[in-house]
């Protein structure tokens, strides 16, 4: 009994001491506000380059692996809202899905991030990323697919809010996907990957 109380004490506050590590590297490198922040899971951490394909940009990179949309409003302050950006990219609901969260649970953590950014600052351009199209993950496809639409209407319908399509651009024609885009795992973008996503962002600068 004693060791299950602990092991769920030690797992109360999931990634807080990878997102103390990410806010104190900014801490040190020093940051500017009116930045621009990318954040989720591990899609965003592990764009390594991130900062180099879009050199004119004052860029953050708070990606933390593995998180769920929940993970992300729990630690908001210190992945994006101390930054004080004037820009925020978001890339949850992936572990989601496959976690089998509902969609409406995923868009009611996303509509609280979105909201607490706009209390602060009303101006802040928020895009919230589609979920890609990972093979390891096809299986889940018809979920996926239903958690971007609803994703996109709800970009829609807010003010400062922009929906990023991922799923399009690596995908083939038919609809099928792109396995030689990630690496081994088979979930996770490889360089090519990130140079077709770079693509797609590079309309948003």
């Amino acid at each position: 009994m004693a060791l299950i109380s602990q092991l769920g004490f030690a797992q109360q506050v999931p990634f807080e001491n990878e997102v103390k590590q990410i806010s104190a590297k900014y801490d040190s490198l020093g940051w500017k506000a009116g930045s621009t922040v990318f954040t989720g899971s591990s899609t965003i951490r592990m764009w390594s380059n991130l900062e180099e394909t879009f050199p004119q940009e004052n860029l953050i990179n708070t990606g933390f692996g593995g998180s769920k949309a929940a993970d992300l409003e729990r630690h908001l302050f210190p992945l994006v809202i101390k930054f004080e950006p004037a820009r925020v990219f978001i890339y949850e609901g992936d572990n989601d899905i496959w976690a089998g969260v509902e969609v409406a649970e995923i868009l009611t953590s996303l509509d609280n991030i979105v909201t607490r950014i706009h209390l602060i600052n009303p101006e802040v351009e928020i895009y919230l990323i589609g979920a890609k199209p990972s093979p390891l993950r096809w299986e889940k496809k018809a979920n996926y697919q239903i958690f971007n639409q609803k994703l996109s209407e709800y970009c829609l319908a807010k003010e400062k809010v922009e929906f990023v399509d991922t799923w399009t651009a690596l995908t083939h024609p038919d609809g099928s996907p792109r396995p030689e885009l990630y690496i081994q795992d088979q979930l996770h973008l490889n360089q090519d990957g990130y140079v077709i996503w770079a693509g797609i962002f590079r309309q948003f600068f």
